[in-house]
């Protein structure tokens, strides 16, 4: 049985949605982190980084989403999670989940999480950071609409490990103070993953 540790609102949705959608044994455990419980040393001994998603296998620990994506992809081959055998379009899929991952979530990031860049007494610095999210944020998802997003999933015609990284992503934005309905490409997209069986059942979790 593999072990998902996540956090409600955070980016480790997208594996436990995949995990979901590959019929994989598994057991969710969530990690308050209004309690700090991130940053116990019993949780710091799965995840020396303090973070969510971490996902306990058989071999080990692995952490960061883009990783767990793949990994869940290639351990669950009949889920059909990612176009495994297609080298060119493996890597478009790569592509996708490593700009989610390095710009639209670092970008959002600078909203709550100024601390990690400068010192929290630079009160200036963290308010012009909490101010640019909006553009920044929405000018990442304007390259989506525009460019990235296939349709009707992420690479097209079938489902894969990019779409509930997007979803994630996507229910951010009011968040961000950004109206989804200026992408309507990325809107359609989140409405139809909300009627997978998989997103209502592990909503639960996340939005209980």
């Amino acid at each position: 049985m593999f072990k998902l540790y996540y956090s409600p609102g955070s980016c480790a949705l997208a594996p436990h949605l995949a995990l979901e959608e590959a019929g994989a044994d598994y057991q969710a455990i969530r990690v308050d982190f209004k309690a700090s419980e991130q940053r116990s040393p019993q949780y710091l001994q799965v995840n020396p980084k303090g973070r969510v998603p971490a996902l306990v296998t058989p071999d080990g620990v692995l952490t960061e989403t883009p990783a767990i994506l793949v990994y869940i992809a290639q351990m669950f081959p009949q889920a059909a999670l990612a176009p495994l055998g297609d080298p060119f379009r493996f890597g478009i899929a790569q592509s996708f989940n490593s700009y989610l991952c390095s710009t639209v979530h670092v970008a959002h990031a600078h909203k709550g999480r100024g601390t990690r860049w400068v010192d929290e007494s630079d009160t200036a610095a963290i308010a012009a950071m909490q101010r640019k999210v909006p553009q920044s944020v929405a000018a990442a998802f304007e390259l989506i609409e525009q460019q990235l997003f296939t349709g009707p999933w992420v690479l097209g015609e079938r489902y894969s490990i990019c779409d509930p990284y997007l979803f994630t992503l996507a229910r951010w934005l009011e968040g961000d103070g950004i109206d989804p309905a200026r992408f309507p490409k990325v809107a359609g997209h989140t409405a139809r993953m909300v009627e997978r069986p998989a997103v209502r059942k592990v909503m639960v979790a996340h939005d209980g």
